[in-house]
């Protein structure tokens, strides 16, 4: 990462464009479809405005995070940002962004009732709406639809177990002569050439299974103080989780991971599911080699999905409100949220948009893009308190432990809670 006196330097220069006229300055990152597709965007935006859109790209979330704190604690802030609700707390808390309400009411571009609650609700803070959401994903399996054929291994149907998981996944790890894998060994000892399954060893990959067993990852979704992940719903589904690669072997190894990521994998056709999000999407369009899918989340006892929502928020101190403002309108407005739509990069928060053609399209991959909005109903964020990021980094090193070095259940649970507790107690929650 960018050490905080060099972007400290670098930051006025890339945020400089604010104080021209008519220049309003947005960061954001994503991968290189996804910037194309911001870039579109802000195309579309400029032929029909007299704002000039200035793209700050930062190269990952948590340089973007260390720019945007950075350069508002420097008075030199980027007007508009685009960001997760997982991580915007910490901004939220230090009233760094501009409330929406007003601006909101007085639109004839874009009004919150054509927009999901659930996106809407993850950036309403303290009863204000700071940000507006563009997206509404929630979490879904990407499938090699030619390895299924080709394994003989029924696709994914509409509704399916968390042991149909583990029996698809378990079929489908495969050593480099074809033959299925048990365990960590081929039945000729070869090495596996593919894997059954890839999925991030973090708390919104868990959150979801924990939730579907009738479970809670904390002891208060609005104002949590600790991790509540020592409940026997929630055991047996973290459980579950970590035995995903020492007890079946179906996912890759933490050493393996770091020669080549699980969505490298997928797309070199070496891998068979993957859990992710809508954003994997716009990636995946430019695989050539095979014909792949998106299947619903396995359950445990119930239909459970985590959100996955991105928004535009002004900074409390943009030195442009207005023209910050006609962006993010035109942004999140049904026509602006066409020109992603088309890059298959967003589920849209706009409803009508989300059951359109534009969306649903079959002749794009993925070809069940519905369900990503059946799931719309049953998604449940995470909490959204101002030290988020740094619990997400804690519990994401602590399952890594869990899942690659098999420490127990409990024992992992003790860990998250133990932890964590002094993280939480510095919370600020809206």
């Amino acid at each position: 990462m960018v050490g905080a006196a060099l972007l400290a330097l670098l930051l006025p220069t890339a945020c400089s464009n604010t104080q021209e006229e008519g220049v309003v300055s947005v960061l954001l990152f994503g991968d290189p479809e996804e910037l194309v597709a911001y870039r579109e965007l802000v195309a579309d935006f400029e032929e029909q405005s007299d704002v000039r859109v200035d793209l700050v790209e930062a190269s990952d979330r948590e340089d973007l995070i260390a720019r945007l704190a950075t350069s508002i604690a420097g008075g030199s802030p980027p007007d508009v940002f685009l960001l997760n609700y997982r991580y915007y707390g910490q901004f939220a808390a230090s009233d760094s962004i501009l409330a929406l309400d007003d601006l909101i009411e007085g639109s004839d571009r874009v009004s919150t009732d054509e927009l999901y609650d659930v996106a809407l609700d993850a950036f309403n803070w303290g009863g204000e709406q700071l940000c507006l959401p563009q997206n509404v994903s929630s979490l879904a399996v990407y499938y090699n639809r030619d390895l299924f054929e080709q394994y003989d291994v029924p696709e994914p149907p509409d509704e399916w177990t968390w042991n149909d998981l583990i029996q698809t996944a378990v079929a489908l790890t495969r050593d480099a002569r074809g033959n299925q894998v048990v365990g960590t060994e081929s039945d000729t000892g070869g090495r596996v050439d593919v894997y059954g399954l890839g999925v991030e060893a973090s708390m919104i990959r868990l959150a979801p299974f924990v939730w579907s067993n009738g479970g809670e990852i904390v002891d208060d979704a609005r104002r949590p103080t600790r991790f509540t992940l020592d409940t026997p719903e929630a055991q047996e589904a973290l459980r579950d989780f970590l035995d995903l690669r020492l007890a079946y072997g179906v996912i890759p190894t933490d050493a393996e991971l770091e020669a080549l990521d699980d969505e490298s994998r997928f797309a070199a056709g070496k891998l068979a599911m993957l859990f992710s999000s809508r954003r994997a999407t716009t990636t995946f369009r430019s695989i050539e080699g095979f014909d792949w899918d998106v299947a619903p989340l396995p359950v445990h006892d119930e239909q459970v999905g985590v959100l996955h929502s991105d928004a535009y928020c002004i900074t409390a101190a943009s030195s442009r409100p207005d023209e910050a403002w006609e962006f993010v309108e035109y942004a999140v407005s049904a026509e602006g949220q066409s020109a992603l739509v088309g890059t298959g990069r967003t589920v849209p928060s706009n409803i009508e948009l989300s059951r359109s053609d534009a969306f649903l399209d079959p002749g794009l991959p993925p070809s069940r893009s519905q369900v990503f909005l059946d799931a719309v109903d049953s998604v449940r964020p995470t909490p959204v308190v101002s030290t988020w990021p740094e619990i997400e980094d804690v519990t994401g090193e602590i399952l890594e432990d869990g899942l690659y070095k098999g420490q127990p259940a409990g024992e992992v649970a003790r860990l998250l809670d133990e932890e964590t507790r002094e993280i939480f107690a510095r919370a600020e929650a809206p």
